[in-house]
């Protein structure tokens, strides 16, 4: 919940608590096709989500950066609350400017968040993700994992998918989605950040995001054959 002062209010209810939300609301109803397809999802700060579906599609998804587009506002906001005397009536209004700049932020990215999930839940019969440590990816690349909302994203999909009848898979933490040739199966240990593309020693060129999203494509598909 949001005003214009910038106060910000969000529930968590559990997933069981939004299953029964969504059956409420009459959403629990709307299956997903059979026929849909099942994609994987590589995320990242240069693309925001790639995904590969079952049927050789590839589509980008480029989020919205509202904390990089706002920064000038936030600084000149910021500056302009600690120029005015505390308790003064100009500095609440500082204030109150500081908070609807930060609100702006938020909103921008709640609602890229909500279409994109919504969107994917809706038309994808499995996603499968990866499991990131996005703690510890704020701490070596804030703001820019923040300003992208991974952590948020993935726990939107978790519900959404519920509610729509898909489903999510996600990989095991250590799966090495990026540095597996979806070709012959070796892992480029000598992969970097910094590498964009990369090719095997069988002579497979890969696109390191299309590569990591169709691998974690392909281990959702071999987990699910073997159940």
């Amino acid at each position: 919940m949001t005003d214009r002062q910038g106060y910000r209010v969000e529930l968590a209810p559990t997933l069981e608590q939004r299953a029964r939300l969504a059956q409420h609301a009459g959403l629990s109803g709307r299956a997903v096709s059979s026929d849909a397809p099942s994609c994987g999802i590589d995320v990242g700060v240069k693309t925001s989500a790639t995904i590969v579906d079952d049927d050789g599609t590839v589509p980008e998804l480029h989020a919205p950066k509202p904390l990089k587009a706002a920064l000038r506002k936030l600084r000149k906001a910021g500056k302009a609350v600690s120029r005015k005397h505390l308790g003064s009536s100009n500095r609440a209004k500082a204030v109150r400017r500081l908070a609807e700049v930060h609100l702006e932020v938020a909103n921008q990215r709640a609602d890229f968040l909500h279409k994109t999930t919504t969107m994917l839940a809706r038309s994808k019969r499995a996603i499968a993700v990866e499991t990131l440590n996005v703690t510890g990816m704020v701490a070596n690349r804030s703001p820019a994992i923040s300003d992208l909302g991974f952590g948020e994203l993935f726990r939107r999909l978790a519900y959404k998918t519920e509610w729509y009848g898909s489903s999510v898979w996600a990989a095991d933490r250590w799966f090495p989605s990026s540095r597996l040739c979806g070709g012959c199966g070796t892992i480029n240990r000598e992969l970097t950040l910094a590498d964009r593309t990369w090719t095997c020693g069988c002579g497979l060129e890969h696109d390191r995001d299309v590569n990591a999203a169709r691998n974690l494509l392909n281990a959702m598909n071999l987990e699910q054959e073997a159940a």
